[in-house]
């Protein structure tokens, strides 16, 4: 990550409102990373539909892309879209800018472009736009892909063209200094009950989102397995990391206003994003938060303290009268068997 000052901020927006313009109508429709109009959650969705139409997927993982960008090949495909010498004396500089160590001392950097910079994402776009996006449309024109940012997934009807793709992608990316992740970069097979062959990869994780044989429900009821996306069990424990460093049973200074306030935004969020697509897989992990609510009660109020189901129902009776107060309830997870996902 790298935090620049006010004024390269400012510098920084006026180079990105420059070239942004130039560049932005020729990128790839599916590239969905830092772009207007589109989200990851985009990205997801038509790799949802892909994944019905194609038998395989390559799931592509770009070692440590952002520290291993070349700067000369930066300032070449910049070169592409302007003259300005300022706007390229200037990302020259922000690109080589050194980094502050803890220690105090400044880390000469001869490659990488940090995040968490204004103009970051719009280069590493047009990198990848040269590096990845317009090859795959001339080489594999059939061959539809998705990318966000340094994740991206390529869709084959066939293993033996899953694995040709794989190999010429990293043939071209080793070109403009990348390597894929050899462990991390896999062909999958999107088995589902029509898909009867046996492959050890069966699944893949997409923005958080984890690929793979689901139980599905068609219109008339009937369940069947299903080639589907739901909340990665590393998004879930980072969801459930962080709800355990809230402390909620501790905070019996606060009121259930007060932590609603204090704790929906984070919800919601959560909610919005990996409550998407197949959001029964999100219910686990936020029923949490009603236990931790159970015992918030009982410090907070002498007479919940001894039985947990006494607070319980305490609970499920405010739930019952103010049903939007938290996030998770609204999204049906409201205490004792109240709501979609009763928790």
């Amino acid at each position: 990550m790298g935090v620049p000052t006010v004024s390269d901020r400012i510098s920084q927006m006026v180079a990105k409102l420059h070239l942004e313009p130039e560049v932005e109508p020729m990128f790839h429709e599916d590239s969905y990373g830092y772009r207007p109009g589109k989200s990851a959650l985009d990205a997801v969705a038509r790799a949802r539909k892909r994944c019905w139409q194609y038998d395989w997927v390559v799931d592509l993982d770009i070692s440590a892309f952002f520290d291993t960008l070349d700067h000369k090949l930066v300032l070449e495909v910049v070169k592409k879209h302007t003259q300005e010498k300022w706007i390229l004396l200037y990302i020259e500089r922000w690109l080589k800018a050194p980094i502050q160590m803890e220690n105090g001392e400044l880390k000469a950097r001869d490659q990488g472009s940090p995040q968490g910079s204004v103009i970051s994402p719009l280069l590493s776009n047009l990198f990848m736009h040269y590096a990845f996006d317009a090859w795959m449309q001339e080489i594999f024109p059939n061959v539809p892909f998705e990318r966000y940012a340094d994740d991206a997934a390529a869709h084959c009807k066939t293993r033996k063209q899953a694995e040709y793709v794989r190999d010429m992608i990293a043939e071209r990316l080793k070109r403009w200094k990348l390597d894929l992740h050899p462990e991390k970069t896999q062909v999958v097979y999107c088995k589902d009950a029509d898909r009867k062959l046996e492959h050890e990869h069966v699944q893949f994780t997409f923005l958080g989102y984890t690929f793979r044989p689901r139980l599905a429900k068609n219109r008339w009821g009937k369940h069947f397995v299903n080639f589907l996306p739901a909340v990665s069990k590393k998004a879930k424990k980072a969801i459930s990391k962080e709800m355990r460093s809230w402390k909620i049973q501790r905070r019996s200074d606060k009121s259930l206003d007060d932590l609603a306030r204090m704790f929906n935004p984070m919800v919601q969020g959560w909610i919005n994003y990996y409550g998407r697509f197949y959001k029964s897989e999100l219910y686990p992990v936020l029923r949490q938060l009603n236990r931790d609510l159970e015992f918030w009660a009982r410090q907070k109020y002498k007479r919940l303290r001894i039985h947990g189901r006494r607070a319980r129902a305490w609970l499920a009776r405010i739930a019952l009268r103010e049903p939007s107060l938290f996030a998770h309830w609204r999204f049906g997870l409201r205490p004792d068997g109240w709501g979609m996902g009763a928790g």
